[in-house]
């Protein structure tokens, strides 16, 4: 039947075709109005999201599907040429107003449109069953108690559904995954479409947990429709026409045509939902392979380069440093360290050539290996060593704590001098080494090579005079470091102890004879070296740049004193100095100062800050500024050591203090007495001039306490009245 059929509609269009062609021959001189073709034309309004129904093919960028073809059939039948048009309205209804359409596709039956007007439908051109899509294993309750989700462009269809089942719930989405993703989280209990483009739709991967429910909940008709008019009537009548000259046997060959073919197209999300985990292993397994090859290639790569560094910096012989990594290692160091004390050492076995002769070069390259062993087994990451040549060695040590230094240094010599001492012609082997004390220059300006030449002459001073062990290129600066080492190394640990403490000089008015304020001064009683001068340990803080940190412990010191005397009903001003290596560690110092009396709840007159006349002349921009916000704060600035430097009377002129504080120790050894008591008295009127008060220390006889009185200079200070004193001493001197 069905091929019958198919042969009746092809006999029957050659025909008409044959039939067309001679009426246009026979009617070729025959014009045809405007009218007459444009009744013959007909567009169709469509939707292009309903595969198979509607769908645009991507190869013809045409409107295709079921729909279309039956639409085509009936309007060929009826004599119209039909165009396709997709619909740009939200909804049928609104489509029913444009009258770019001539016709809308597919309506169920007759409604509405969005503005109220009334329309006419065609016959039903086929039958569209229309089934729910739920979750697997998900049972339904009865029909009239779902809750559905739809398409909104399905809102005509929606009228059906309602009429058939009053009390279901519909919603309606804009899209398909929208409507899915809805179903998934339990929001719908189903989806409604027809079955045919669920047939297309559930071809999609991420949907093969979607089933179709077996029951088809109605079958709605596929109808053409248009407005209400006489135009409308008469497109209508003729596609009835049309519709009925299609037999159910091409209706169905053009439904099995669409419905049996592979129409989705997948995209990547829905490759990787297919295959995902295959293309993660596979991606997986290229990075793994990649990786392995980089990372033997890194490998391979990094063997070559330490195999090259090897010969390159280290002595094969003994596995440390050559010369050339000495060199690096020492340059590397320093510049990573420069706070920090170090040695050079420069070693030789004297009798070395004896020893060859004597046992053969295998034992005296043992002897070697043997050396280097003994010299690398108390080294840290701070320290270095090499084999410079020969049995010449290098040691590059970090001086943190000289015993330990000494200890290391003499269990070396011990163990390698008595390498041979098992050995029944016992030989006693000789070290000599010559010691290079690093300066601050060297850190500066690091010329290892020089480094290894001083060390080396001192070595050779002591091969000159038959001697063994240790001789120093820089005794003094030996002593210095000693001195660095014991004082950087345990100034933490001193402040915690007790064993720096503040003492205070007092400062008297010798016009009245009081004690009018003091200057807080350091003491240090070293644990291990007893008491140690500030002449001593400040230098020495100063060189490893922990300065600042003893003068913090100071100030915040001196400010708990001032709040304990306050308490104690005595307010009391003590000066407290500020060194130029405080002021380049800080630029804040004046917002320190604040927070300290703010934290001790004393009033800022109570602290004199006393900065050095040679502060000023090594950065006077900054100390300009600083003193300035220190006044503006309310401290007073006293101008330190006037009179020692060679810029007093510039600073004067260019910077604001309130008190000068004059060194008289230029007049107590040498020079013309009289001619100082002269240059006295004119600087204690200049400072008057200036509006400035006057302090003078160093006052040690009653001879220059009279001078100053009877220049107007009265506040004084000096071994004369006090010396310094700890803290309870001068609380006892104030109770006086």
């Amino acid at each position: 039947m069905f091929c019958i059929g198919v042969w009746k509609k092809s006999f029957k269009r050659v025909f008409s075709l044959t039939l067309t062609g001679i009426i246009c021959l026979l009617c070729v001189s025959m014009p045809v109005s405007a009218e007459s073709e444009g009744n013959n034309n007909i567009v169709v309004g469509v939707p292009k999201d309903r595969c198979p129904i509607f769908y645009c093919d991507e190869e013809t960028d045409e409107i295709v599907g079921i729909g279309v073809d039956l639409m085509r059939e009936a309007a060929d039948e009826a004599g119209y040429n039909v165009t396709f048009e997709t619909v740009k309205e939200e909804s049928l209804k609104d489509a029913l107003d444009n009258e770019e359409y001539d016709v809308i596709m597919p309506l169920g039956s007759a409604f509405s449109s969005t503005s109220g007007k009334a329309s006419v439908v065609s016959d039903n051109l086929f039958q569209t069953p229309f089934t729910l899509v739920t979750l697997e294993n998900y049972e339904l309750k009865e029909l009239n108690e779902l809750h559905v989700g739809m398409l909104s462009s399905l809102a005509g269809g929606a009228e059906t559904v309602r009429q058939l089942y009053p009390d279901i719930e519909i919603t309606f989405f804009e899209t398909m995954n929208e409507a899915v993703k809805s179903l998934r989280s339990r929001n719908v209990d189903a989806l409604l479409h027809n079955s045919y483009v669920w047939s297309y739709i559930l071809q999609k991967p991420s949907y093969t947990n979607l089933v179709i429910h077996p029951t088809a909940m109605f079958s709605m008709d596929f109808r053409a429709g248009t407005l209400d008019t006489p135009e409308g009537r008469e497109i209508i009548e003729r596609l009835n026409d049309g519709i009925e000259a299609i037999s159910d046997t091409e209706r169905q060959a053009i439904i099995l045509d669409y419905t049996s073919r592979q129409l989705y197209q997948f995209n990547l999300s829905d490759y990787l939902f297919r295959y995902g985990p295959l293309m993660i292993i596979c991606v997986l397994l290229v990075i793994l392979i990649s990786f392995r090859f980089t990372l033997n290639s890194r490998t391979r790569h990094f063997e070559h380069v330490v195999k090259m560094r090897k010969l390159m910096d280290y002595d094969p012989l003994t596995e440390i440093l050559n010369i050339n990594g000495f060199r690096k290692r020492v340059e590397e160091l320093l510049r990573e360290n420069p706070d920090k004390s170090y040695v050079l050492s420069y070693n030789n076995i004297k009798n070395f050539k004896y020893i060859n002769d004597s046992y053969g070069m295998d034992a005296g390259d043992e002897l070697l290996r043997f050396w280097a062993e003994c010299a690398g087994k108390n080294l840290t990451e701070l320290d270095a060593v090499a084999r410079i040549e020969a049995d010449h060695f290098a040691m590059l040590r970090y001086v943190d704590d000289v015993a330990k230094l000494q200890d290391d240094t003499q269990r070396v010599i011990d163990e390698v001098s008595d390498y041979f001492g098992d050995r029944d012609n016992k030989i006693r082997v000789q070290l000599s080494a010559g010691i290079y004390v690093l300066t601050g220059d060297d850190h500066r300006n690091i010329n290892v090579d020089r480094m290894l030449d001083c060390a080396r002459l001192a070595e050779k001073r002591l091969q000159e005079s038959h001697k063994e062990g240790c001789e120093f290129y820089n005794p003094e600066q030996w002593k210095t470091g000693k001195m660095i080492a014991d004082v950087s190394g345990h100034l933490f640990e001193a402040i915690e102890n007790g064993e720096i403490q503040v003492w205070y000089q007092p400062q008297v008015d010798y016009e009245n004879n009081k004690v009018d304020g003091a200057e807080a001064l350091c003491r240090w009683n070293h644990s291990k070296l007893g008491w140690i001068s500030p002449g001593n340990f400040i230098p020495a803080l100063e060189e490893v740049g922990l300065i600042y940190d003893l003068d913090c412990f100071v100030w915040e010191t001196v400010c708990k004193d001032l709040h304990k005397w306050k308490e104690q009903g005595r307010i009391q001003s003590v000066s407290v100095n500020l060194s130029r290596a405080d002021i380049m560690h800080d630029a804040d110092i004046p917002e320190l100062f604040r927070d300290l009396i703010n934290k001790y709840e004393l009033n800022p007159s109570q602290i004199h800050v006393e900065i050095t006349e040679t502060a000023y002349v090594d950065n006077p921009n900054l100390l300009l500024s600083m003193t300035q916000k220190f006044r503006e704060y309310g401290f007073s600035v006293e101008m330190d050591d006037f009179g020692s430097g060679y810029s007093s009377l510039n600073m004067l002129k260019e910077v604001q203090v309130d008190r000068i504080k004059l060194d008289l120790h230029f007049l107590t050894e040498t020079g013309d007495q009289n001619k100082g008591r002269i240059i006295i008295r004119y600087m204690v009127q200049m400072a008057q001039d200036l509006g400035m008060s006057l302090i003078a220390e160093g006052v040690e006889n009653k001879e220059q306490a009279e001078h100053l009185q009877s220049c107007g200079c009265h506040e004084m200070q000096g071994y004369y009245f006090y010396k310094p004193m700890p803290s309870q001493d001068f609380e006892n001197i104030l109770t006086m």
